[in-house]
């Protein structure tokens, strides 16, 4: 029978090891943003105080182009994710247990567990036979692959809030005569908001951040920022690469921050 009182802290070397991989974890993002700041030319010397990079960054076009490409994707895919990803939690959730349930579940989560490099492969493949049976080059195939890869991290967080809201809400509005409209209208979905929220975060993060699929599906001259990044590390890297790395990690921090407090008060 397990011991209910074992506490893993307790055992020896524990907090070193914490330690240990901690340090390993942070210690170069905290290296990254510290070179970031760096007056010299080298990624891996520190050559004084400045806020040349920053500005470099802010001045280059590519980034900018880059920047304003991954908003766009981010943001659409991060939509169209989260709409779907509701109408699938509500139509898996707000029902009595069916035949082929733990299926559906199985898919929509599938993206998850395959590994992305597949997913990747198989979108491009897809992709590749409609440009060329259609000829359309545009930023479409990115926004349709991200909000795809997209869909099951949105579906998580508002799946979750809605196993956790109280059905007799309502029944009750039922028994009051409201439409079922009416009901999802005025009583589900106010309810519902910090899930959707949460979930719309946290696919916009994901499809920012994202390189892989992006990398096999887009078209020439459609780099998002991560993608441009990528390329710069088989050039000649300077201390810019660092700032555009620091400020996507500002970003990406405040709005899993964000998420993590909106979960945390409706716990």
């Amino acid at each position: 029978m397990a011991d209910r009182n074992f506490n893993a802290t307790r055992l020896p070397g524990f907090t070193p090891i914490a330690l240990i991989v901690f340090a390993l974890l942070y210690l170069p993002i905290v290296l990254l943003v510290a070179y970031s700041f760096s007056g010299g030319y080298s990624v891996s010397l520190f050559e004084g105080l400045t806020l040349e990079w920053y500005r470099k960054a802010w001045e280059n076009e590519a980034v900018q182009s880059a920047t304003l490409r991954s908003l766009t994707i981010a943001l659409s895919a991060s939509v169209i994710a989260t709409f779907c990803a509701t109408l699938a939690a509500l139509g898996t959730t707000r029902r009595k247990a069916f035949r082929g349930q733990t299926f559906i579940y199985v898919m929509i989560n599938q993206p998850l567990m395959v590994p992305e490099i597949v997913t990747a492969v198989a979108l491009l493949i897809f992709f590749a036979s409609i440009k060329v049976a259609t000829g359309y080059q545009g930023l479409g195939y990115l926004i349709a692959a991200h909000s795809a890869f997209c869909i099951p991290f949105a579906y998580l967080p508002i799946r979750a809030r809605l196993e956790g809201m109280d059905l007799s809400l309502e029944t009750a509005a039922a028994d009051l005569y409201a439409t079922p409209w009416q009901t999802f209208r005025r009583v589900t979905l106010p309810l519902l908001g910090p899930g959707i929220i949460a979930g719309a975060m946290l696919a916009f993060v994901i499809s920012l951040d994202d390189v892989v699929i992006t990398e096999f599906v887009k078209s020439g001259g459609q780099d998002t920022l991560p993608t441009y990044m990528m390329g710069q590390l088989r050039r000649v890297m300077t201390p810019e690469v660092n700032a555009i790395s620091s400020v996507l990690l500002a970003l990406t921090v405040l709005l899993l921050t964000a998420f993590f407090l909106l979960t945390r008060k409706n716990d």
